[in-house]
């Protein structure tokens, strides 16, 4: 059994001058306990037996009893006690610590003999003493916080709760009916994987940014030296080449543009099982963990970020650059979950993302509506890359003498459907954290900028 010990942080304390109205709301009330009914019989017993053998001596006996109960009675409390599951900060990355507490308040003029708590727990918060129940005292018109030690070791929202509560006084011969405090939901945030591409992106929409753009403007990549014209500033006059050729001549270069991520989770189906922070990563957390490193790594270069799922129903995140982008992102990824096989419109409509944006498309490709997604964006004139996350598992795992002819089979066709998107100018690369798509990035980025054939 856990204990009430200190520890963490001061939670913040009830007021209580509203626990009386609180208590009368809840509607939970005191009953007696077989300790009193024990104590109750004993004097019975003890005074009927003295009135049929006429042995008063039976009678003293009985008194410290009676007495004992009587005073323990008097002191009765006249409210239930308040419970709540608080919080330092509910929001921590994966494999951090659970700061929390349950606090037990009691505006009464007595004390509360013992408070003995129990509480329900999600799967993936792993408390110190486990599911086992906590005890405390509470003094008079006092607050008993009993900390929650342990962690959370996956991405999500998680419940710490319902919590219940039962409340002991007047000497254990009074118990309170159980108190229910609703669950604290914590906000876990995917680990993120480590990412990082150097490369330039295939279109630069924005005015400003990191991205060298096609367009001369103002930049720091250098573009080329041209004669000096109308409008161009004196500070880019190229003296060594003027004087050279007897002609003024200036520096030109390229603009720097920001550019549009657009990152699409394939949530149809998850394959494997998750372990959590310490152990297998599932098809599903790989995609939430490189979308967040992805997510991350491109706005801190200040581009435009958004998310959306081919599942259904739809959900989207409108593109968005800054911290609070990526903290809106964070939010949506923990709402992540596969949709299941009966999901129906799953292919995404190409004109929900923006003609100028890098597609970067998170898929295990387990479902055929998902190449058919990414064969429609490619068709539509996006810059698409195909993510693979589903890693080295096969989908079949049993012991027969067909199965490894079924694991065979399937990664032929799994093949197949990769060399057909290939076809189509999907590029598809196995996700391997940092500098994953860089060699991709390079390929895209020169077919973007490739002379165009034009029709007659």
């Amino acid at each position: 059994m856990g204990t009430a010990g200190g520890g963490i942080p001061p939670l913040p304390v009830f007021d209580t001058a509203d626990l009386a109205d609180l208590a009368e709301a809840a509607g939970p009330a005191w009953s007696a306990t077989k300790a009193l009914g024990r104590a109750v019989l004993v004097c019975c017993v003890l005074l009927l037996a003295a009135v049929l053998t006429g042995r008063y001596d039976l009678v003293v006996l009985a008194v410290p009893f009676a007495v004992g109960t009587a005073i323990s009675l008097a002191r009765r409390p006249e409210e239930v006690p308040v419970v709540e599951v608080a919080a330092i900060d509910p929001r921590f990355p994966e494999g951090g610590q659970v700061t929390a507490a349950v606090c037990v308040a009691s505006s009464d003029r007595v004390r509360l003999d013992l408070v003995v708590v129990r509480l329900m727990m999600a799967r993936w918060v792993r408390l110190r003493f486990g599911d086992r129940p906590y005890a405390a005292t509470v003094a008079r018109r006092a607050t008993a916080e009993i900390p929650l030690r342990g962690r959370a070791v996956r991405w999500g929202r998680h419940a710490l709760g319902p919590t219940v509560v039962h409340a002991v006084a007047s000497d254990g011969l009074l118990i309170s009916d159980a108190l229910v405090a609703p669950e604290l939901w914590l906000k876990v945030y995917p680990v993120i994987e480590p990412f990082a591409a150097d490369e330039a992106m295939p279109r630069a929409a924005g005015l400003v940014g990191f991205h060298r753009s096609r367009k001369p403007g103002e930049g720091g990549e250098l573009a080329g030296v041209r004669p000096f014209g109308p409008g161009d500033r004196l500070r880019r006059i190229d003296w060594r080449v003027s004087l050279r050729s007897r002609q003024l001549h200036v520096v030109s270069t390229l603009s720097d543009r920001d550019a549009e991520v657009a990152l699409l989770l394939d949530v149809l189906h998850d394959a494997g099982r998750s372990g959590g922070i310490d152990g297998a990563c599932s098809v599903l957390d790989t995609t939430v963990r490189a979308a967040a490193g992805i997510a991350e790594h491109y706005l801190q270069r200040g581009d435009r970020v958004s998310m959306l799922g081919n599942g259904v129903p739809a959900r989207r995140v409108r593109a968005g650059s800054g911290r609070r982008q990526y903290l809106t992102i964070l939010e949506w990824l923990m709402e992540v979950a596969p949709t299941g096989a009966d999901a129906s419109g799953a292919v995404l409509n190409p004109q929900l993302i923006s003609p100028n944006a890098l597609v970067i498309v998170l898929t295990p490709l387990l479902d055929p509506r998902s190449a058919q997604m990414l064969a429609a964006l490619a068709r539509s004139g996006r810059f698409v890359v195909a993510v693979d996350t589903f890693g080295a598992e096969t989908p079949a795992r049993g012991s027969g003498k067909w199965a490894e002819a079924a694991n065979q089979f399937w990664r032929l066709e799994r093949a197949n459907v990769i060399d057909q998107l290939r076809e189509h100018g999907v590029p598809v690369v196995a996700w391997a954290g940092s500098g994953s798509l860089d060699r991709v990035l390079q390929d895209v980025t020169r077919m973007a900028a490739a002379p165009k054939a034009a029709g007659r």
